[in-house]
């Protein structure tokens, strides 16, 4: 079919929304923009004027390539090397989507998006047409193929499975911000000590790799093996600089609506450390350091500019 101008702009006025969800549905920028693109091609090949509500045909078109784009990716992730994490994204990043509600927020938190990979595609699904964009089960039940009802027994389960898994209720950014800023000032300490005051008993700590840099297997779990690692992490070494081709500036900045330690060399970003800090403290650390998962990253990054000095370099 050949497109007009208004086709095209109709498409275009709904790619933020559709990145949106496709980023909360995969949990990887570059998948989800591949995901939109190939509803634009789709969009591209249908005739457009027998299509009675343009915006729910993208979006069902949308959600089911990445409901099959789910599929595979169970399958790749089970050969994945070491921990598989979500991609982070930084403050400002379009794809984000909206942060109106609490529940918005929360939808695409670092943590929040992690304990999605355990539920099912459709309970993902679901969960983040209903949670994120507040799609009424009728809509949804059309675009999954699946009655109204199972529609809302598939959220309760999936809201369910997300609350069971969340740590205590978080707090203030402004608040979370100084945590960190404690984190870093006792982490290059030297010292184990005020690293655990600082920490959940509980805490991990948790890195992505990818199997192109170093990252352990297995996460570190309680407040002292984490500690241990943590100081460890931020003391200078050599070794260290070379594999990532200079010396890491470090930034404390947002990622994904919560507080995030960004390491950055040059204008490229080699580290993104989301922490979930509650009210008893820090309770985990996830480490994206996959630089395919660090792309888009360094691309808004540096489109920002002027970050100010760094807290400190490494």
């Amino acid at each position: 079919m050949v497109m007009t101008v208004e086709d095209v702009d109709l498409f275009e006025a709904a790619r933020g929304r559709l990145e949106a969800i496709a980023y909360r549905l995969l949990g990887s920028a570059g998948e989800a923009e591949d995901a939109v693109q190939e509803t634009f091609l789709r969009w591209q090949a249908a005739d457009a004027g027998r299509i009675e509500v343009p915006e729910a045909w993208l979006t069902k078109v949308l959600t089911n390539l990445c409901l099959n784009q789910l599929g595979s990716a169970r399958a790749r992730r089970e050969n994945y090397v070491g921990q598989w994490l979500p991609e982070p994204l930084l403050d400002g990043d379009p794809m984000l989507g909206p942060a109106d509600t609490a529940e918005q927020r929360e939808s695409v938190s670092y943590a929040v998006l992690t304990l999605m990979e355990r539920l099912s595609p459709n309970e993902r699904a679901v969960y983040v047409l209903r949670e994120a964009f507040d799609y009424p089960h009728r809509e949804i039940a059309e675009i999954l193929d699946i009655s109204e009802a199972a529609s809302q027994q598939i959220f309760h389960r999936a809201k369910k499975h997300i609350a069971d898994g969340k740590a205590r209720t978080e707090i203030d950014q402004a608040v979370a911000r100084r945590i960190v800023e404690e984190f870093l000032a006792a982490a290059t300490s030297g010292k184990t000590e005020p690293l655990v005051r600082l920490l959940t008993g509980d805490a991990v700590a948790i890195g992505d790799g990818g199997g192109k840099v170093p990252a352990r297997a297995k996460a570190f779990e309680g407040a002292l093996a984490v500690a241990k690692f943590m100081r460890g992490l931020f003391k200078p070494a050599e070794h260290k600089r070379a594999m990532v081709g200079g010396s890491p500036a470090i930034h404390v900045t947002t990622a994904n609506g919560g507080p995030a330690v960004v390491a950055v060399v040059g204008e490229r970003v080699v580290g993104i450390m989301c922490l979930e800090v509650t009210a008893e403290g820090i309770a985990a650390f996830r480490n994206q350091v996959n630089p395919d998962k660090l792309v888009r990253a360094t691309e808004v990054w540096t489109a920002a500019g002027g970050h100010g000095e760094p807290l400190l370099a490494l």
